[in-house]
């Protein structure tokens, strides 16, 4: 048998968060700035090393507390593994990330080198955290087209046009408030509160006030994807 290596034997395995909510019509991500070698200044998701005797999940919501409340969190999911033995530059670090979201109405706070940084626009960042924050945009992407994952953006309650507004936010495309009100009612996913809200300044009549069935994950329609209006 071939002995491992120094490096294989010490491999050291962390837990990343990438945690995304929408604010003013933009996809956000939670990033701090490092104050350490390597990538000293650059930009990093929340997380860090496994400890022995801990579970993952358990790991990343230790790390993810000293930026953000994890009782804000709506949905965590683990999100992919990656191992490439070049990902650090001074040691084997095998790292675990995990999707986890925000919905509308919380504000966490977050300590000063702390940041929600848009997804589309993000800065320098170290390692290979900018693939793992647009892995965790893609699956956000990816589910909202077949299961009921909104709900993890939503807030309490809604009317269609917010809710648009929240999934052209995560999709990056325009969506039609029709055919996602259709969609989303034909597959159960939405309930009437029995509200209304006045209408704006363009007039009209009162939106009825939505909510969403289930706040658990689930697959609604594994074969669905959200595409632009213009899109057939």
């Amino acid at each position: 048998m071939t002995p491992k290596s120094t490096t294989e034997a010490d491999a050291a395995h962390e837990a990343l968060a990438v945690v995304l909510r929408v604010r003013d019509g933009v996809l956000q991500v939670l990033l701090w700035e490092r104050a350490r070698r390597p990538f000293l200044g650059a930009w990093a998701l929340p997380g860090g090393r496994l400890e022995p005797g801990e579970t993952l999940e358990r790991s990343l919501r230790r790390h993810l507390a000293a930026k953000v409340d994890v009782r804000d969190l709506a949905h965590l999911e683990q999100l992919e593994t990656r191992s490439d033995p070049r990902r650090h530059p001074a040691r084997r670090m095998i790292a675990t990330a995990y999707l986890g979201l925000v919905p509308a109405h919380v504000d966490p706070s977050v300590p000063g080198d702390t940041a929600w940084q848009p997804v589309d626009d993000l800065p320098a960042m170290a390692f290979d955290h900018r693939d793992i924050a647009l892995a965790g945009r893609e699956r956000l992407r990816a589910k909202l087209s077949y299961t009921n994952i909104g709900f993890a953006l939503a807030p309490p309650s809604f009317t269609i046009s917010e809710l648009r507004a929240l999934y052209r936010a995560a999709l990056g495309h325009d969506v039609s408030a029709t055919n996602l009100q259709r969609v989303l009612l034909r597959r159960r996913l939405l309930e009437p509160t029995g509200e209304t809200r006045p209408p704006g300044r363009a007039g009209g009549r009162p939106a009825a006030v939505f909510r969403f069935a289930a706040t658990d994950l689930a697959v609604t329609d594994q074969f669905a994807v959200l595409r632009p209006p213009d899109v057939r």
